[in-house]
């Protein structure tokens, strides 16, 4: 009777297969080699994964097949000895393998035996595969590492970023619009407070249609956290089982690494303030007010009544007077807005704080040189104090002295680069002074328009830059004072007259030394 054979193919992956022809390749030679040898080839099995052993489906699949055809002595047919396998224990297990499942190992390239020289031919051969892989391994990945500082990304672009052919740079990152710009907001907002916690931020990016998410419109909090985590949309590179700790990159950066920073920061301390979705937005306040006995954050809820639902803000502090005593959502609320309502300063005060910042600016402007040589002057400073760690690390010898050493150089490099940031953007005025205040003073003039919006997110930010703490509440009697953060503290010293705000002639600067107009805050 013919004998019977079978032929195993693999590759590494499946880009091979589309963009290759090694498995065509290969079943082609298994077929020239089963003809000469007179063989009837009953199967093909295929695959297209590197390593995993036996559990390889078409491994698997044919392990399967030799057993049930374990009496007819199947030979199976491999184009290579690497084809197996590319090391010497994983071959010696899938030969042991296809031997206990009745096949016949047979390669037109290798004549497999087993007499003892056939077997040293067979390990020898399977030793230098492996040698092959591991050299081809480090070779990919010392050029990868090379290619990483020059400040090019080698792994799987971040989200927000993807690959393009640039001229003189090869394949490398570019932003991805409008994915990047939405980054960009959702980065930048959780770092200034905008989003509180990294809940609101998955909120945000889910209301964003451009934004991808998975088939039920979600985006996973551990997409999120590594978003907040990655400094590649800072400009820089970090890979460091390559020791390569935020190197800068080549790409364009979305935030600033300032920005990066301050939510690393934000990252170690715990949310101040609770985010639950079902009453999150109903209850703007929650988690702002405190209670003025037990100065705990006060938490509200709904309570429903025959007819509708009432709303409530209370302490739920235990052994606090007021526990669980409710304050009505309207009354408190409204005590809250009248505060904003009053905090509207008057146009005059306005235009007095535009004249202010306007002159600090120009001011600011005029010293940009100046600035420079004193930032300069830092970053020389740092260099010189991460010189003394780095001599201090080669004297020491406990591991927990080198350690603390290098946590230091580490907070040291981190604030020479935000320091270099600085330099670089020192005297580049992307805007005039009236485009980039105009927002600002809007908010000034009337926080409250601001807090009559319906994203809890942009009434999160009014609580943020009004306010410098949180607010306390007594119940029965109302808000206790508040207080502001400076630029309000400002319009309410000028709105009391603490100030020397005027003199001579008004607004308007006369030509006279006697009458010139003069800002004088105390």
């Amino acid at each position: 009777m013919t004998q019977q054979a079978v032929i195993y193919c693999r590759v590494s992956s499946v880009g091979q297969v589309v963009k290759g022809d090694g498995l065509n390749s290969q079943e082609t030679r298994c077929q020239e080699y089963a003809k000469h040898k007179g063989y009837e080839v009953i199967e093909i099995f295929k695959d297209d994964v590197s390593g995993g052993l036996i559990n390889r489906p078409g491994m698997q699949s044919m392990l399967k097949f030799l057993k049930k055809h374990k009496q007819d002595q199947l030979v199976v047919i491999i184009d290579d000895i690497s084809r197996l396998a590319r090391g010497l224990e994983a071959h010696i297990q899938l030969r042991t393998a296809i031997g206990d499942a009745g096949g016949k190992l047979e390669s037109p390239s290798v004549e497999f035996g087993e007499d003892s020289d056939s077997q040293l031919v067979e390990n020898l051969l399977a030793s230098v595969s492996q040698h092959q892989r591991q050299k081809n391994a480090e070779q990919v990945a010392n050029r990868m590492r090379s290619r990483m500082l020059n400040g090019y990304w080698v792994f799987q672009f971040a989200i927000g970023y993807r690959y393009e052919r640039v001229a003189g740079h090869g394949k490398m990152l570019v932003k991805d619009e409008p994915v990047a710009s939405i980054i960009k907001e959702a980065l930048e907002g959780y770092a200034c407070g905008k989003f509180e916690t990294q809940t609101e931020v998955q909120r945000f990016l889910e209301t964003q249609a451009a934004f991808p998410k998975d088939r039920l419109g979600r985006v996973h909090c551990s997409k999120v956290q590594n978003m907040l985590t990655r400094v590649i949309y800072a400009g820089y590179l970090t890979h460091e089982e390559w020791n390569i700790i935020n190197h800068p990159g080549k790409h364009e950066p979305i935030i600033s690494f300032e920005t990066w920073k301050q939510i690393q920061d934000k990252l170690k301390t715990q949310a101040k303030v609770s985010a639950r979705k079902d009453i999150e937005c109903d209850f703007p306040l929650r988690g702002f007010i405190l209670c003025d006995h037990c100065k705990s954050p006060m938490t509200s809820g709904w309570s429903h009544g025959r007819n509708a639902k009432y709303g409530y803000y209370y302490c739920f502090a235990k052994g606090c007077p007021d526990y669980k005593k409710s304050i009505r959502k309207e009354q408190l609320e409204q005590q809250f807005e009248n505060i904003l309502i009053e905090m509207q300063p008057a146009e005059n005060l306005i235009g007095l704080g535009k004249l202010v910042l306007s002159k600090a600016w120009e001011n600011k402007v005029s010293h940009t040189e100046k600035d420079k040589m004193l930032l300069r002057e830092e970053i020389r400073q740092i260099e010189k104090k991460v010189d003394l760690y780095l001599n201090r690390i080669i004297e020491a010898d406990s591991p927990s002295v080198i350690k603390s050493y290098e946590n230091q150089v580490k907070k040291l490099e981190e604030e020479k680069i935000i320091i270099a940031e600085k330099v670089s953007k020192c005297g580049t005025v992307i805007t005039d002074f009236n485009e980039t205040f105009r927002t600002a003073f809007d908010f000034l003039g009337n926080p409250h328009k601001l807090w009559t919006s319906e994203q809890i997110e942009i009434k999160r930010t009014v609580l943020k830059f009004v306010f410098a703490e949180k607010l306390q509440y007594r119940r029965n009697e109302g808000f206790r004072t508040a207080a502001y953060s400076l630029p309000f503290l400002f319009l309410e010293d000028l709105k009391q007259g603490g100030s020397k705000v005027v003199e001579g002639e008004g607004f308007e600067p006369s030509n006279s030394c006697e009458g010139r107009f003069t800002v004088c805050c105390h």
